[in-house]
């Protein structure tokens, strides 16, 4: 098959994703999107980040309509409750304490865009965390790791330590389910519907 990879375009300033489709072998550009990431009321955790990754994609594919362009949103929720990216360590150690020795869910939306037509889906990966002392997390949210990732924690760093079971894919923990880019993307330039 073709490659596809120098068609894309990453609408996300994440490192980690970038690095995800870099170890996948994908070829592609950065052109970051700037969209509104305020919940609406009553929005669901899936709906919440499959809308902004349609909105992200959207942004970007509507200067780039010959290119497939891959926007994402990813969020951590326990018992209903939404955990985005730590305001400050302060607001990570909160959010470590509500994590530690529970499981948790981590919901990335993925929209993938060719000019007017797209695919977007979710994917659900739940992560289970073993006990953490009040000194462990102090100590962890003081390292820096947590500041920049939804849930306070990354899991391919100083993280996994704490991890004890995780169910569904572990790229979508980091930030990007590749299986399911993939999975998007030859459906898109094979068969292009407006929703998968």
């Amino acid at each position: 098959m073709p490659s596809l990879d120098p068609k894309l375009v990453l609408a996300s300033a994440s490192p980690r994703r970038a690095e995800l489709l870099e170890r996948a072998g994908y070829v592609f550009d950065i052109i970051p999107a700037a969209v509104d990431e305020s919940r609406r009321q009553m929005e669901s955790v899936c709906d919440y980040v499959r809308r902004l990754a349609l909105e992200k994609s959207e942004a970007v594919a509507s200067n780039h309509r010959d290119r497939v362009v891959i926007g994402a949103d990813t969020v951590v929720s326990v018992d209903r409750v939404m955990l985005g990216k730590p305001q400050d360590i302060a607001d990570a150690i909160r959010m470590l304490k509500l994590l530690a020795g529970r499981t948790h869910e981590v919901t990335t939306g993925l929209a993938l865009r060719l000019g007017e037509t797209y695919l977007a889906a979710t994917e659900v990966t739940s992560v289970s965390f073993t006990g953490i002392s009040d000194d462990l997390i102090g100590w962890y949210a003081s390292t820096g790791e947590p500041i920049d990732k939804a849930g306070a924690y990354g899991v391919q760093g100083i993280a996994s330590r704490f991890v004890t079971r995780i169910e569904g894919s572990y790229t979508n923990v980091v930030g990007l389910p590749i299986e399911l880019v993939e999975r998007l993307l030859r459906k898109l330039v094979t068969s292009p519907i407006q929703n998968f």
